[in-house]
């Protein structure tokens, strides 16, 4: 089967330029487009019918990319709330959703949004900087992301600066200046999280100890765990300690019962999502609720827009604030 990477090698073009010249896109020269579609010809490559109608109709079907590294996009409790919220109101708009991903046959992303005729696609949940996925940002497909800005393309973003510089100012107005931070992977989420962790301090007029910052993963519990066994042998140690996600904050929770000590009374413990195990354990969890309902209904909104009316519809960063859950788990201090 021939794909559209190898148009594009032959060509010596990106993946890109062969969909917009197969698409007779106006933003390809007459001559350009006369090559590739002949070099397409000479390979014996045809497009799906469906893949057509991206130019000439619509299909009523819209393409989620939606796969993390670990593989566990679709039981990733935050990401699943999303792509509830947005399969609904979708639904309702009279849409259908098909999952993008590279199949068997080695398409890509792209490729696979073509083959399957979808009218857009929204991405999140997987690795932004992968050059699949910056070929289908780059392509004429109408495309939304979540949690990931591109100058290019609509983004809908939970605050997460704003989500981070709350918690901070809530434990600060309970008395803690000894704040420490275990974060998740190196994304633009966490990029945004961590300089609103050092910029919240430095506005309180606290000034940042980094023993109190460790780099960790999201959704790991048992690393969580050994990186608060590290900041309780602190001589010097932190009198809150903020967690990348709920479970997360879970693992903390256990190394400290481990430990002997007690939450809130020996030290406090903060999480990030707002998941309904956290408030349903003992300490109820302080958190920060990201609106997942919300998140998924902009982003559906907005595809549905740009699909309907694109010439229209601007190209903006949407933040979607979140709240924090006020539970046990962080003590006032005298």
């Amino acid at each position: 089967m021939v794909s559209l990477k190898d148009i594009a090698d032959k060509c010596s073009v990106s993946i890109a330029t062969v969909s917009k010249a197969l698409n007779d896109h106006d933003d390809i020269g007459a001559d350009t487009k006369k090559h590739i579609r002949e070099i397409a010809e000479k390979l014996g490559y045809f497009p799906n019918s469906s893949a057509r109608a991206l130019k000439t109709k619509t299909t009523h079907n819209i393409g989620v990319l939606f796969v993390d590294e670990g593989r566990s996009g679709l039981t990733h409790d935050y990401f699943a709330r999303v792509l509830d919220s947005f399969k609904r109101v979708t639904e309702v708009s009279g849409y259908d959703i098909t999952f993008i991903n590279a199949t068997s046959q080695k398409m890509t992303y792209l490729e696979h949004a073509m083959f399957r005729g979808v009218d857009g696609v929204v991405i999140a949940c997987v690795d932004f900087d992968d050059r699949d996925v910056i070929d289908l940002i780059n392509s004429p497909v109408p495309v939304v992301t979540i949690d990931h800005v591109f100058d290019n393309r609509i983004s809908v973003v939970s605050d997460n600066v704003g989500g981070m510089k709350s918690l901070i100012e809530y434990v600060h107005s309970l008395g803690h200046e000894k704040i420490a931070y275990i974060y998740g992977d190196d994304t633009a989420v966490t990029r945004n999280r961590v300089a609103s962790y050092y910029n919240t301090l430095k506005d309180l007029g606290i000034r940042a100890n980094d023993n109190y910052t460790i780099a960790s993963a999201y959704r790991n519990p048992k690393l969580a765990g050994k990186y608060t066994e590290q900041l309780l042998s602190l001589r010097d140690r932190p009198t809150c300690i903020l967690y990348p996600d709920d479970y997360s904050a879970i693992g903390g929770l256990n190394a400290i019962e481990k430990a002997g000590w007690t939450v809130p009374d020996d030290i406090s413990v903060v999480g990030y999502d707002g998941l309904y195990v956290s408030q349903i354990i003992h300490p109820k969890l302080t958190t920060y609720q990201q609106n997942t309902e919300e998140i998924g209904r902009v982003a559906a909104k907005s595809i549905i827009r740009l699909i309907r009316d694109p010439k229209s519809t601007l190209i903006d960063r949407i933040l979607v604030p979140g709240k924090i859950l006020e539970g046990g788990s962080v003590k006032k201090l005298n």
